[in-house]
């Protein structure tokens, strides 16, 4: 399926009306062992790439050895194809606290939790601090927006999706991918790596378009990833989460200028 389809707009205040591309938004079902885990607005394209990354980034399996297969269900009542279905390898557990723990987790609003210390906390047991932060230099990050924008095809397009790329420490970019959620973008990254079976993402530099929540910093610090910076703004959570943790975090980063968040 397509990234972007034709609709028909009208131009306002002149009235005249032509064709334009909006970003293709589709359900995906992700099941484990023929499981329902969750359901993600996403864009089409790339997806066991979102679902390997998915299960990677909640903590679900380690690396690409925890995977027999990941692949779309054939489904007559779903002729979008829709459904993809994760078979693990032998002795990869499927308890149903590390789903119902995941489960939870996708479908919380970022306003969940009781409060932002006891989530640090609990995120910090089962993915603790870098024991060898690495930061990127001023050059570098100020590189990386017009880099990742010259291949922003969709975008281009649409003007309707979020983007997220994984840089070396030299600027060269390793993969950009596209998506209606930036989230699933996050996780279509790490889902590349994942099934490249190059995995933690401890030697690169994750750019993303758009603002940057708890939950992706949370993703990058599961996957082991340095630096994080965004043309947009971070949250105050995602900032206590950086600082605690040791990734750096880069906000703000447009026009030649951008904020790094510092204790």
């Amino acid at each position: 399926m397509e990234s972007s389809t034709q609709v028909r707009v009208r131009r306002h205040p002149a009235g005249t009306t032509h064709d334009d591309l909006v970003a293709v938004e589709e359900p995906l079902e992700i099941r484990v062992e023929g499981r329902p885990l969750a359901v993600t607005m996403r864009t089409p394209g790339h997806d066991r790439e979102l679902v390997a990354g998915f299960l990677y980034s909640e903590g679900l399996i380690d690396g690409a050895d925890d995977l027999t297969a990941v692949a779309h269900v054939r489904d007559p009542l779903d002729p979008q194809d829709n459904t993809v279905d994760v078979r693990l390898a032998s002795g990869v557990s499927t308890d149903e606290g590390r789903f119902a723990s995941a489960q939870r987790a996708f479908f919380a609003s970022s306003s969940c939790g009781v409060c932002g210390k006891a989530t640090i906390d609990n995120v910090l047991i089962g993915a603790p601090p870098l024991s060898s932060p690495r930061h990127a230099s001023p050059e570098l990050l100020l590189s990386l927006p017009d880099r990742m924008r010259a291949v922003q095809a969709a975008f281009e397009a649409t003007g309707g999706l979020h983007a997220a790329g994984l840089f070396d420490f030299d600027g060269e970019l390793e993969v950009l991918r596209e998506d209606i959620g930036r989230h699933n973008a996050v996780d279509k990254v790490l889902g590349h790596r994942l099934l490249a079976d190059d995995v933690p993402v401890d030697d690169r530099v994750l750019m993303v378009s758009g603002r940057i929540g708890f939950e992706i910093l949370q993703k990058a610090l599961v996957a082991r990833v340095p630096v994080i910076a965004a043309v947009g703004a971070p949250s105050s959570l995602s900032v206590d989460l950086a600082l605690r943790s040791g990734i750096q975090l880069i906000g703000f980063l447009r026009d030649g200028t951008f904020n790094e968040y510092v204790a």
